[in-house]
């Protein structure tokens, strides 16, 4: 049901997207398998600090977050939107079990291929813990996370994927999220700091061409699951950032005039020489934004927990 519901999803995306003026397309739709696969590549680069930072805070100060989530050690639903590999959270998850905190574990991912590799490692390293993964688009599953008012929910939505949002979207998903929370609940959500505008730059544009494949991947996966004809070799990838909004921007530009079909749309789109589809951003934010953000949507910052750089924050919301 999940892949048709995608499927669909995507086919409806792409064509509201390439129809429009300029052209974009959602950068959800980068995490097929394959995507998915690219993106654990970048995060592994030394000029993708955002992993090594995150990664840091979760090593050194997962006592803390332990105590902070939880301080009362009661039974709770630890639920993780857009869980991937789980690297960074099964620091966390380790170190709740090995403190005899009972908890259940519920990871997100659109990507069916992450959530079984997840959870049959999750099964070797930590064969106790009650794990319900799901998949899917963290949107509509969304909806589910209401639940049993009397279990605590902790959220965790890592790795600064807040930042990919519009403002909108910003405001939708937490909307959604501050909907499905109830008085208590508590959300770790990760945010990438502003800094040099050159560290970010070698960031998201990498001199190894990983986020360059990442974009294109794209493009491949509408060519395998939508019957188009993108000829990749004739798109070119282009990051750009402003300090002002602190917007990381990636585009694919086309490099001739020329055409493409898609099939499952049964349409033509056609691009001029360099113009751009707008592929994806990735927003920087400080701290006041951040707490005004938690305020707008009935939520208060517990406490927040920066690497040694400051140039990453997991910030702990608790909804009132």
């Amino acid at each position: 049901m999940d892949q048709q519901v995608l499927l669909s999803e995507l086919a409806t995306d792409t064509l509201k997207g390439l129809s429009s003026n300029p052209k974009y397309l959602l950068s959800k739709y980068f995490y097929d398998d394959a995507g998915s696969a690219i993106f654990q590549e970048i995060m592994k680069m030394p000029e993708y600090y955002l992993t090594d930072c995150e990664h840091e805070i979760f090593s050194n100060q997962k006592e803390e977050i332990s105590q902070a989530i939880c301080p009362e050690k009661k039974l709770f639903n630890l639920v993780e939107l857009g869980s991937g590999d789980g690297l960074k959270t099964k620091i966390l998850l380790k170190h709740l079990v090995e403190e005899g905190i009972h908890f259940q574990y519920t990871p997100i991912d659109i990507s069916a291929k992450a959530n079984h590799e997840l959870v049959q490692s999750l099964k070797k390293e930590l064969p106790d813990l009650q794990v319900e993964a799901q998949t899917g688009d963290y949107f509509q599953k969304l909806k589910n996370l209401k639940g049993d008012a009397s279990m605590q929910k902790i959220i965790l939505f890592l790795g600064s994927n807040i930042g990919n949002f519009s403002v909108d979207e910003t405001t939708e998903f937490l909307s959604r999220l501050s909907a499905y929370s109830n008085v208590g609940d508590k959300v770790l959500i990760g945010f990438d700091l502003k800094k040099s505008p050159a560290i970010i730059m070698e960031a998201y544009n990498d001199p190894h061409g990983h986020t360059c494949r990442f974009n294109l991947n794209h493009l491949v996966r509408l060519n395998r699951e939508l019957d188009a004809d993108f000829d990749i070799q004739r798109f070119e990838h282009q990051t750009t950032y402003n300090p002002l909004t602190g917007e990381v921007k990636s585009f694919l530009i086309s490099n001739s005039d020329q055409t493409v079909q898609i099939g499952a749309l049964e349409k033509t789109f056609r691009f001029t020489k360099w113009e751009a589809i707008f592929m994806e951003r990735s927003r920087k934010y400080d701290i006041q934004t951040i707490e005004t953000l938690a305020l707008n949507h009935h939520f208060k910052v517990v406490q927040n927990f920066t690497d040694q750089r400051n140039y990453f924050v997991d910030s702990l919301w608790e909804k009132i």
